[in-house]
């Protein structure tokens, strides 16, 4: 174990814990240390959505449009399921029901998707995408597929298809600890 008075600055104390060889000391890095907070899984995975998101925000400036990752994922739902109602599209993209009635409304606003009333509940409202929110979700399809690459990038192609896999296990395996779980089922409900 190396010891602080090897180290010469206060980053260096951290090297071990970020190559297979501490840079200052020589010594192996411990195997499955996260003593750090640059090797915890929670701030890693709070830096790559930061990453994620400047990206996404690049693109859609880029691209003239006015459009956060959550909607976006609220018109990629909608496409995939139309006619939901908006507690359904909230559990279909694992975002807040308190608070997706105002992603709806923006969404409405700019034109992208309508509301109109449930053959089967006069009282429901139901969410379709307007034929500009379908026009929208084709035109950036492959500038989606760029921000994807580029959050991924530094990846080979099977590494970024083990880390998706690997995500996709975590957060289906901790899905009940979010404040807004994943809900896929008829009606936002597994």
């Amino acid at each position: 174990m190396h010891t602080y008075h090897k180290h010469t600055s206060q980053y260096d104390k951290y090297a071990c814990h970020h190559a297979p060889t501490c840079l200052a000391c020589d010594e192996p890095k411990r195997a499955g240390a996260m003593t750090t907070l640059y090797d915890l899984p929670g701030h890693l995975i709070r830096r790559l959505n930061q990453i994620s998101t400047a990206i996404f925000a690049a693109r859609m400036d880029e691209a003239g449009l006015d459009l956060t990752p959550v909607q976006y994922a609220a018109l990629a739902a909608l496409a995939e399921h139309p006619g939901v109602d908006q507690a359904t599209l909230a559990g279909l993209i694992a975002h807040d029901r308190v608070t997706i009635g105002g992603v709806v409304d923006r969404l409405e606003g700019k034109g992208l998707l309508s509301r109109g009333i449930s053959a089967q509940d006069r009282r429901a409202r139901v969410l379709e995408l307007t034929a500009a929110g379908q026009q929208t979700l084709a035109r950036l399809a492959p500038a989606i597929a760029e921000v994807q690459q580029r959050t991924l990038a530094g990846l080979t192609p099977a590494e970024a298809e083990a880390f998706v896999a690997l995500l996709r296990k975590t957060t289906e395996a901790g899905n009940e600890y979010s404040r807004a779980p994943l809900r896929t089922g008829a009606r936002g409900e597994d």
